[in-house]
């Protein structure tokens, strides 16, 4: 491939997919194969030789075509799936995390054309501009620059091609959905690859993503605690995405801290991606650690807003009630809201109990009433509990029906949990989730300051 240039081909990009799905499976009979007669130690390394390798394919190919290929990369960096032995995920996880932390730079010069070509000259509109990237993603790249009055701004700036290149993928769904079905069996459904589609998809609208990411700044501005950076929006184009930018610390650092001071952001991160769906019926899908800062002045903030969700208010109580019923194991109720919902087919032999036990497998962290540390592998753990269709437990509810509307919505949950997780976070979820389980007013010291705050605010 030529530096810098995303293939955005539909047969070229699906001719990739449909490759690297055989050979993944190629290299795991392979290695299985070679590992007969061979002592543990042999076995051992051949595994991580398998490992290695089936990651460092993964990174250059998902990586180098970028667009939604990369994103389901980013996805799949956060989640342990069934592409390498179970005792080597951990390392496939960490390589496959490259997708996030050292995507592949286009060179600046490709770059300041895609700029140049939305903006004009940059000298009209920045005063300096830093050539060297501060973030690389699966959509574009970062960069730091000063705009003529002086305002320090982040801009996002679309890789040339990646339209198209998205835009191929998702008429190569098919190629994806063999991927996904590792992940979850039901993501061949129709309705939710057209809803990963719309998601996906939508993140190209750059326009969109600066309006949305305009009014949730709006609504935190001057926010004690968290702070969002407003977009630019008369520098936003379908390519170019301007905001503030801010002075900050990235995730790794954060891990670094004292552990107070990563509680005091688990619970902030709690707040901002997970009690906003119930409290707003809207969430920002894309709850990773890349998107997470610490800024200077102390407050936490999130960025990048191209996977934000309204959520109908119908489908937000359906969820809200679910988690009532297995807060309270109120297992007939719970069984009954998913068959009403078409979600349990009544034919299968899924029992209400199975049902509450797998709730609380993916979501008993909000539902225990006790401090709880997420470690990562605490984190993994449920994950896989969750997901991984090899796992005895709850392989009958792995084929009932995923509702469209909540793929990115648990996703969110999923990869909030994933991302504290990393912080190795300290606290009583529950104290937190009955705020928007049951309306209940904060008993944390955050809490109550947000709670007084937007109180003041509605004056």
């Amino acid at each position: 491939m030529v530096a810098g240039r995303v293939p955005s081909g539909r047969l070229v990009r699906g001719g990739r997919l449909g490759l690297l799905a055989a050979e993944q499976a190629a290299r795991g009979v392979g290695t299985r194969l070679s590992m007969l007669g061979q002592p543990e130690q042999a076995r051992r390394l051949l595994a991580e030789r398998s490992t290695l390798q089936a990651a460092q394919q993964l990174v250059a190919v998902l990586g180098g075509m970028k667009g939604a290929a990369m994103k389901l990369g980013q996805m799949l960096s956060v989640l342990d799936i069934d592409l390498v032995p179970e005792s080597h995920r951990e390392l496939f996880r960490r390589k496959l995390a490259e997708l996030c932390d050292s995507a592949p730079q286009v060179p600046f010069s490709e770059m300041r054309k895609v700029i140049e070509d939305d903006l004009g000259p940059l000298s009209r509109v920045f005063s300096d501009f830093d050539e060297a990237p501060i973030a690389a993603a699966s959509i574009g790249q970062v960069y730091r620059a000063r705009l003529r009055g002086g305002r320090s701004v982040a801009v996002k700036v679309k890789y040339p091609g990646v339209d198209q290149a998205v835009l191929s993928d998702m008429r190569n769904l098919e190629f994806f959905s063999r991927l996904l079905k590792s992940v979850l069996p039901s993501a061949a459904d129709a309705g939710v690859l057209d809803e990963i589609t719309r998601n996906i998809g939508g993140e190209l609208d750059y326009v969109r993503e600066a309006r949305t990411q305009h009014r949730v700044a709006a609504r935190y501005r001057d926010h004690p605690l968290i702070v969002v950076p407003d977009s630019i929006e008369e520098h936003c184009t379908a390519h170019v995405l301007v905001t503030d930018f801010v002075e900050s610390q990235s995730f790794q650092q954060m891990r670094t801290l004292p552990a107070g001071e990563r509680n005091r952001i688990g619970e902030l991160i709690y707040r901002f991606y997970i009690s906003s769906l119930f409290a707003d019926r809207e969430f920002c899908g894309d709850p990773h650690p890349g998107n997470v800062l610490l800024a200077d002045d102390g407050r936490v903030g999130f960025v990048d807003f191209g996977l934000y969700n309204r959520m109908d208010p119908v489908h937000v109580e359906h969820e809200r009630a679910a988690l009532q019923a297995a807060a309270e194991s109120r297992a007939e109720d719970l069984y009954r809201q998913w068959t009403d919902r078409g979600i349990i087919d009544q034919a299968s032999n899924v029992t209400p109990q199975e049902c509450l036990e797998y709730v609380w497998a993916a979501a008993g962290w909000h539902l225990l009433d006790e401090e709880i540390t997420i470690t990562p592998e605490l984190a993994t753990s449920a994950l896989i509990l969750a997901i991984d269709p090899r796992a005895d437990e709850f392989r009958g509810m792995r084929k009932q029906r995923l509702p469209p509307e909540c793929v990115f919505s648990r996703r969110t949950d999923l990869f909030t949990f994933a991302a504290l997780g990393q912080l190795e976070t300290t606290a009583n979820w529950h104290t937190l989730a009955r705020e928007w389980l049951y309306g209940e007013p904060p008993i944390t010291e955050i809490g109550q300051v947000m709670a007084q705050w937007k109180a003041e605010r509605d004056w």
